[in-house]
């Protein structure tokens, strides 16, 4: 059976969960843990995600991620592989990390409700998992988003994003009060737990209105008849990659011709390919090509040299 394809469209928002390859842990220590949060905010910059809510547990991880630019399976190819080759080098490890696909429940951001659920979901898994003791506050336990609700801006992950979530519970402003009151609406949240009802986070597809659903069938039904669905989210990803290079064009006074004729290892041209790899989810042999770089992995040893080059001088 083919497998269904992943919804896609600027602005979705999904909940995102993976576990570890036959159920291992995917997070051996807080090290590991840190990492992953450095990677995802990597991917945050390269897709423009927002994160709206996140949980690491063991052997899993949940996150409720926004796509302005429609762009899920990009970002999450990058993540998840570059995440599992930061751990493989670290453990001495090799092969797959994660349990096959990863689940993602496209969720209704109306202010209905639908995201206020998820994002509780995520933020009680701990309490679900028996991590925290009745007594314990949940910003106890430190690796999900909750505690970054709790923090001032300054002090958060530039990635997350609260607005959304604390809208949704009638909040109005992200300030001392606004946290506060999160932070008492969360804990009477957690009272209700052992009667909550999750059947429709854990088995479906999605989660929303009747509408909601309808439209999204609709759209999947018009991009597999359309047969056009991949070149769509390829191209979100290459607008983006050409407006940075047209933008470095600009600033250098450059035409493209002089991009073609400049060589291969041209400092100017090693800059613009480590922006791209920083910011946009382009393969090295799109950058080699659209740069006038040669084969991928030269580009490969340009970039390695680069970042070698730069920590010695830090």
């Amino acid at each position: 059976m083919a497998r269904q394809l992943r919804v896609e469209y600027p602005g979705a928002i999904y909940h995102v969960i993976n576990r570890g390859d036959r159920r291992e842990d995917i997070f051996r220590d807080d090290a590991d843990r840190t990492r992953f949060l450095e990677a995802l905010g990597e991917a945050c910059a390269k897709a423009g995600w927002h994160v709206l809510a996140y949980c690491l547990m063991p052997n899993h991880f949940h996150l409720v991620v926004e796509t302005p630019q429609g762009n899920l399976v990009a970002g999450m190819k990058w993540f998840l592989g570059v995440y599992t080759k930061r751990f493989n080098i670290r453990h001495k490890g090799c092969g797959h990390l994660f349990a096959g696909r990863y689940k993602a429940l496209v969720v209704e951001g109306s202010g209905d409700g639908y995201l206020r659920t998820v994002c509780d979901y995520v933020h009680l898994n701990p309490v679900r998992a028996g991590l925290l003791r009745p007594e314990d506050p949940l910003e106890k336990f430190g690796w999900s988003s909750y505690a970054q609700y709790g923090q001032s801006p300054k002090d958060r992950w530039p990635w997350m994003r609260v607005d959304r979530l604390l809208g949704e519970k009638g909040i109005a402003k992200d300030n001392a009060a606004g946290r506060a009151e999160f932070a008492r609406q969360m804990e009477r949240r957690r009272l209700e737990e052992a009667g909550a009802d999750y059947g429709a986070i854990r088995r479906g597809w999605c989660l929303g209105s009747q509408e909601f659903r309808q439209d999204l069938l609709a759209a999947e039904a018009d991009a597999v008849g359309a047969n056009h669905y991949g070149s769509d989210r390829f191209e979100t990803g290459q607008e983006k990659a050409r407006r940075l290079i047209a933008q470095e064009l600009k600033r250098l006074g450059w035409t493209e011709d002089d991009l073609r004729r400049r060589r291969k290892g041209d400092p100017e041209k090693v800059k613009l390919a480590r922006r791209l790899r920083a910011e946009t989810t382009m393969t090295l042999a799109w950058v080699a090509q659209h740069l006038a770089m040669g084969r991928w992995g030269y580009v490969a040893q340009l970039l390695k040299r680069k970042a070698q080059s730069a920590n010695i001088k830090d």
